[in-house]
């Protein structure tokens, strides 16, 4: 059922969303100070592709306060706008019957694109 349910992600937008978080995974890395936050979204992007049957849980060793302040650093440049971006899709997905579960998956990437870093995808 996974299989069938990242199919039709990808089908219904979720390649397009994929794309961004590369294009801008790659943009980040070009300078050496976006390479981290470029690796973060390059995780969000390969979650985007296939985000059926993967969970986010927080890293065991999270890095503590750098990882709080990249957290900081991140929301304020892009991170809030990610996660508007996808709770708006995850409610208006979550309208349709048949929608709630991709509704569900944009929300699971609302979670973890506001605060990427100390977070693991399993």
């Amino acid at each position: 059922m996974k299989v069938i349910g990242n199919i039709i992600w990808l089908i219904c937008g979720g390649i397009m969303i994929a794309l961004e978080y590369f294009i801008s995974s790659f943009l980040l890395m070009i300078t050496i100070i976006g390479i981290p936050f470029g690796l973060q979204t390059l995780k969000l992007g390969v979650l985007a592709l296939w985000p059926f049957g993967h969970e986010v849980i927080d890293a065991p060793e999270s890095g503590g306060c750098l990882s709080l302040v990249m957290n900081i650093i991140w929301i304020v440049v892009g991170g809030l706008w990610i996660c508007l971006s996808h709770l708006g899709w995850g409610l208006l997905l979550c309208i349709t019957i048949v929608g709630i579960p991709f509704g569900l998956q944009h929300f699971k990437l609302a979670r973890i694109s506001l605060v990427p870093f100390g977070k693991e995808i399993s």
